[in-house]
This record gives C-alpha cells, sequence and structure tokens, in this order.
C-alpha cells in the first residue's frame, strides 16, 4: 500500500492494482501548485464531507477517470444526480470493493456544499487492503467513538488532522492515536492557511515524547506502508 500527500487532507492510495483518491482539493491550494490534478490516477474517490476544501477538484477527476465516488448517502446521490458513478455508504456500513474493504465511521464536523446544501453527516474511513489495515478520520474532533475502531480492526496508520481550530490539535491527536491504538501517526489538516498553521518540530517533538512517530509529508511525497 502506497500513501500520497497532495496537500491539506487530499491523499493518494495505490492499493491492490487500485488507485484510491481522498477528499481531492488540489487547485484550490497554492501549496499544491506543483501537482498536476490531470496526471493524478483515480479508480475510485473517497470523500470524509462535502465542504469545499475537501471537494473542489472532485468533479474534473471524476469526468476524466471514470472514477467511483464513495462517500455517506447525501454526497455520493448528489454525484450520482450529475451523472457520476458512484457508491453510498452511512456510519458503521462496509463494503468490499475490489481492492480491499471500507468501514465509515464517526465523525464530529460539519458537512454542507459550497452553496450551503446539506451533505450529509461527516465520517472517516477504514480501509482493509493488501494486509494493512489505515484509519483516515476525516476532519474531526476527538470523539471516544475512536475507540471503537481497534475493537474491530487492528491498525497500521492513522491518518489524523492536526492543525486545530476547525478540527483536533497535535495534542488531541495524540490521545486519538491511544484510542485508535496506533502509534504510527501521517498527519494532515495542516499548515493551508492560516488558521490551521502548526509547528512542525514541537508536533512531532510531543508526538515522540509519548512513544509515537508522526509523520508529516511534503506535498508530492508518499510512504509505503
Amino acid at each position: 500500500m502506497k500513501i500520497t500527500f497532495y496537500g491539506h487532507a487530499c491523499l493518494g492510495i495505490e492499493v491492490s492494482g487500485k488507485h484510491l483518491l481522498v477528499d481531492p482539493f488540489i487547485s484550490g491550494n497554492p501549496k499544491a501548485a506543483h501537482i498536476d490534478i490531470n496526471a493524478i490516477k483515480a479508480d475510485y474517490i473517497l470523500l470524509t464531507h462535502a465542504h469545499n476544501d475537501h471537494t473542489l477538484d472532485v468533479e474534473a477527476i471524476a469526468a476524466r477517470t471514470n472514477a467511483v465516488i464513495v462517500s455517506n448517502y447525501e454526497i455520493a446521490s448528489h454525484y450520482g444526480n450529475k451523472g457520476f458513478q458512484y457508491h453510498p455508504m452511512n456510519h458503521g456500513g462496509s463494503w468490499k470493493f475490489d481492492f480491499g474493504t471500507v468501514k465509515y465511521v464517526n465523525a464530529i464536523h460539519t458537512s454542507s456544499f459550497g452553496d450551503g446544501s446539506y451533505g450529509g453527516q461527516p465520517g472517516g474511513f477504514v480501509i482493509e487492503g493488501e494486509h494493512k489495515n489505515i484509519y483516515i478520520a476525516g476532519d474531526t474532533a476527538l470523539t471516544m467513538d475512536m475507540k471503537l475502531i481497534p475493537m474491530r480492526t487492528k491498525l497500521d496508520l492513522a491518518i489524523l488532522p492536526i492543525g486545530s481550530n476547525f478540527t483536533m490539535d497535535v495534542d488531541d491527536a495524540i490521545i486519538a492515536s491511544d484510542f485508535v491504538a496506533c502509534d504510527k501517526v501521517l498527519g494532515y489538516h495542516f499548515d493551508t492557511f492560516g488558521y490551521i498553521e502548526i509547528n512542525h518540530e514541537e508536533a512531532i517533538r510531543k508526538f515522540f515524547n509519548r512513544g509515537k512517530d508522526l509523520m508529516l509529508l511534503e506535498i508530492g511525497a508518499s510512504i509505503d506502508l
């Protein structure tokens, strides 16, 4: 499983020969100006919620790749009504795709499209594929529901927001890593704009002092699990 960070909360995941794209917000992010959205492969596009900083490039990429859009019922149906391929899910539900299994789990946030229309309830994803298990938290506060995840799935990586203001901060993300029983963390949703800028060295040190590994990737960089 290969995971590429495209900035903000956008991830590319290569698993079992398929390309997953999570929360594509690239063309509107000046920090990701070197990323060409026309070169990104996508068999599936996974969306945690409807906010513009997670969905901006969905239609452009889905139109080019014919990717299947996977999200909650309201978001998936929104794109389905526009003629895109889609797979609706809801909290607690799982589905076995051709690359592995996806479970849609709780998140505490809001969810609306840019025009203010309803985007359903936000969520995160637990993805199991190639004998590796990852948790993508989406935009969320720290929540006790995270404790449910390791009751079903032993994680190899937790991908957690750390920018604060709109989501958890670094200290809450450390607690979240305890809740999901995973000490290997990829941080995201930080630095994109002023509200969520963080001190990288301090964040890494805080995780290290708790015996945990926090990775902060450069935009365009990848890791292999």
